[in-house]
């Protein structure tokens, strides 16, 4: 087996070493996500942590959806040492730890269907390019009753609205709690609140360049669901749990910072437009909105993801962008003295369900591939689309998202700009599964089925 040149010094695995003897910790989880973005875990004594740094942590790579098959089934964990953290609802003495890891072969190649490895790659090839690309989302999560029955679907735990208070939100106190937690992670929380449905929450934190913001999406989705089930409720970052109410997204607001100029890329210095936004800014999004719609297959990944994303529940669908309007698919926020820093573009139909690491670099890739071929947005779309007409869209050329899960693929099979960013393994291992999920879907009969037709056919 080849010693893993990990790229991680010798001082910062020091650090982690010396945190996990201050805190006395005796057993460290090692974490990673599979193809889908659901979290994976094993866990060592702390003895062994210091061989681990070093040398990683064999598995069964066959055993993780997307990863490798059973004849090249040995895989290793590697620890990334700066993620270490203490699990803050884990007993003290004899603490437990978490560490977020990168995924090798044991030659000591790096796993080409690592979905960290994909999101590092992008942010490589940002980098490149002058830029680092940072990216701060808000993920939107319902809270359920832990048991209920399945015939009536999930009982709420409120029926609170946007920003509503107590009594009407009766949840504030768990989101405290998981604030609480998300800040011994070292997440900086900037706001929580209740959201637009009933037992719809949203707690936003900082935004960081895009490997960090994925291994933040990833712990606070652990968070929020180890703190519900701590108080007896089930947390979901399912995109439309209920009928009839609004769904969950994952509004991603993006920027490039000029590394050469230590500057927003997004920001013209000069002011050549009214709004402040450089040609970087508009290419851009050029290229969000010239592959949107194969976006949509890996930042809204699921079946259920395309009932959150129809009309009529403030869930953008229109291939677009504006400032002030909110119909659009992407939003930059009107330009005022002082904001030069905050300069952002906010992609709005991803949703939570996705996996963070891949949704994000194919943001990134999309985006940068606008810079380098010029691509120029049509312009600014100001007037709320849902309410316009068929015709009317179609004079002013705003094409949709796809409506489905496999229109989607069948769009991401056309893209070779996102193909490449994912890389072929995870490319090729993505679509096997999410081809099967959508036949699965298409060959089941559901309970609105058995209530139209079986009595009537």
């Amino acid at each position: 087996m080849a010693r893993i040149k990990s790229g991680y010094s010798d001082e910062e695995k020091q650090n982690a070493l010396e945190c996990a003897k201050k805190e006395d910790v005796k057993f460290v989880r090692l974490q990673f996500t599979d193809i889908k973005g659901t979290l994976k875990s094993t866990a060592i004594l702390v003895n062994d942590l210091e061989d681990v740094l070093d040398n990683g942590q064999g598995f069964d790579g066959s055993s993780i959806l997307g990863y490798t098959p059973i004849h090249e089934s040995d895989m290793l964990l590697v620890p990334d040492p700066n993620t270490f953290s203490i699990l803050p609802w884990r007993p003290s003495p004899k603490r437990v730890a978490r560490l977020i890891c990168d995924v090798y072969h044991p030659d000591g190649r790096r796993f080409e269907g690592d979905p960290r490895y994909v999101a590092q790659r992008a942010l490589e090839e940002a980098k490149k390019m002058g830029y680092i690309f940072n990216c701060g989302p808000e993920l939107e999560f319902f809270l359920f009753k832990k048991e209920f029955n399945p015939a009536f679907g999930p009982e709420t735990v409120d029926h609170g609205g946007y920003f509503d208070f107590h009594p009407l939100d009766l949840a504030e106190d768990i989101r405290r709690e998981m604030v609480f937690d998300l800040e011994k992670f070292g997440i900086r929380v900037e706001m929580s609140h209740h959201e637009v449905s009933p037992s719809q929450y949203e707690v936003d934190f900082q935004y960081d360049n895009l490997v960090k913001t994925a291994d933040n999406v990833v712990t606070y989705k652990m968070v929020a669901k180890t703190i519900a089930h701590l108080n007896n409720y089930i947390a979901t970052f399912m995109p439309k749990p209920i009928y009839g109410i609004n769904g969950s997204g994952m509004h991603t607001h993006q920027s490039l910072w000029d590394i050469k100029e230590n500057r927003n890329a997004f920001y013209d210095p000069e002011r050549k437009r009214a709004d402040a936004m450089s040609d970087i800014f508009l290419y851009f999004i050029g290229g969000l909105l010239n592959h949107a719609k194969a976006l949509s297959a890996i930042v809204a990944p699921t079946v259920n993801s395309y009932k959150r994303l129809v009309p009529g529940y403030e869930a953008p669908v229109y291939i677009s962008w504006a400032h002030k309007n909110r119909s659009a698919l992407i939003r930059v926020p009107e330009y005022f003295p002082g904001m030069e820093k905050a300069m952002r573009a906010e992609f709005r139909c991803p949703d939570p369900s996705c996996n963070p690491y891949l949704a994000f670099a194919a943001m990134c890739a999309a985006g940068l591939d606008g810079i380098r071929k010029k691509i120029t947005p049509p312009d600014p779309v100001e007037a709320d689309i849902f309410e316009m007409s068929p015709k009317e869209k179609a004079e002013r050329g705003i094409e949709s998202l796809p409506s489905t899960l496999k229109e989607a693929l069948n769009e991401l099979e056309n893209d070779k700009v996102i193909q490449k960013a994912l890389g072929n393994h995870v490319y090729t291992n993505y679509m096997k599964i999410k081809n099967q999920e959508w036949d699965e879907y298409r060959m089941s009969v559901s309970q609105w089925e058995l209530e139209k037709y079986l009595k009537f056919c």
